[in-house]
C-alpha cells in the first residue's frame, strides 16, 4: 500500500473521486456500491457494462492519458502491480495517492476487498462479498476433492504461443480446480514452442487477452492428441475481487462438462 494512502487512512478521509486502472477492481468498486464515485476507468472496464458511459475513459491498462487523469482531480487512483506499468504508477503518484494491489491467490483477493471496505467506508458491503466467496469456495473444495486431477496447459496468447505458469493468480485457481499446471516449473507467462505432448490431459484456451476460437482447438489437437481442449472464460480465471463467487460456480459447471 502506497505511503500516501496511509495518510488518507490516518486522517480518516474517505476518497470521493476514484479512478480505477484495473477492470476487475472497477467491478469490485461497483459491487461495493461505489459506482457514483468512479470518475475514471479504462477501456477494458467492461463490467458492469454501463460504467464506461458513466465515467471518463482514460486509456487502457498499459497506456493512459495522464492529462485526462489530472483533469478529473481524483482523490485516489487504484492500480495493480501486474496490470499497470511502473511508469504509470509513478505518473499517477504525482497526481493523487495511489493504491497498488498485488494479487496471487484468493487470500490476497480477500485482503484487497477488506482494504477497499476500510478505505471507502464500505466495511459491511465488503464483508458480504467475502462471505459469498467463502461459502462458494467451501462448497467447491468439497466438490472438487472427489474429482480427478488433470495435467493441464492454459493458453493466453498466440503468435507467439504463451501459457500460464507459476507465480500467477490464474495458476492458483488452476490448483483450486486440480488442474495440474504442465508449466508449473516456469514462471509467469512464458512463450513456448508447440511440441507434441501426449501426456497432457487438458488444454484450456482463454477468451482473454487473446480471443481464442473453435478453430484453434483443431490447430492444437495435433500437438495434444490425448487432451480434452476447451474454450474457457478468461475473466473467470483472472478477475479477482467480487467476480470470484461467480467464478467458483463457473468452475463447477466446467468440471461437470469435462
Amino acid at each position: 500500500m502506497n505511503h500516501q494512502l496511509q495518510n488518507i487512512l490516518a486522517h480518516n478521509t474517505t476518497p470521493q473521486r476514484i479512478i480505477s486502472l484495473v477492470p476487475s477492481q472497477t467491478e469490485l468498486l461497483c459491487d461495493l456500491g461505489l459506482e457514483a464515485s468512479i470518475v475514471g476507468v479504462t477501456k477494458f472496464c467492461v463490467h458492469p457494462n454501463f460504467i464506461r458511459a458513466k465515467s471518463s475513459v482514460i486509456g487502457g491498462t498499459k497506456q493512459i492519458h495522464i492529462e485526462k487523469i489530472r483533469a478529473l482531480k481524483p482523490d485516489i487512483i487504484l492500480c495493480n502491480k501486474e496490470k499497470n506499468t511502473k511508469q504509470i504508477v509513478e505518473d499517477c503518484e504525482a497526481i493523487a495517492p495511489v493504491h497498488i494491489s498485488d494479487i496471487y491467490n484468493i487470500e490476497d483477493s480477500i485482503i484487497l476487498i477488506k482494504q477497499y471496505g476500510i478505505i471507502f467506508k464500505k466495511e459491511h458491503e465488503a464483508l458480504n462479498i467475502i462471505s459469498d466467496i467463502e461459502i462458494e469456495l467451501k462448497e467447491f473444495e468439497n466438490f472438487v476433492e472427489k474429482r480427478v486431477a488433470y495435467k493441464t496447459v492454459y493458453f493466453i496468447w498466440k503468435s507467439p504461443w504463451m501459457v500460464v505458469a507459476n507465480n500467477t493468480f490464474i495458476n492458483s485457481l488452476m490448483k483450486l480446480n486440480k488442474f495440474d499446471n504442465y508449466f508449473k516449473d516456469k514462471l509467469r507467462y512464458p512463450e513456448i514452442k508447440l511440441q507434441k505432448q501426449e501426456h497432457v490431459d487438458l488444454v484450456l484456451l482463454s477468451s482473454e487477452p487473446y480471443p481464442f476460437k473453435k478453430r484453434h482447438i483443431v490447430e492444437l489437437k495435433v500437438f495434444y492428441p490425448n487432451a480434452k481442449i476447451y474454450l474457457v472464460d478468461g475473466e473467470m480465471f483472472s478477475w479477482y475481487g467480487s467476480r470470484l463467487a461467480k467464478a467458483i460456480k463457473y468452475f463447477k459447471s466446467l468440471h461437470e462438462s469435462l
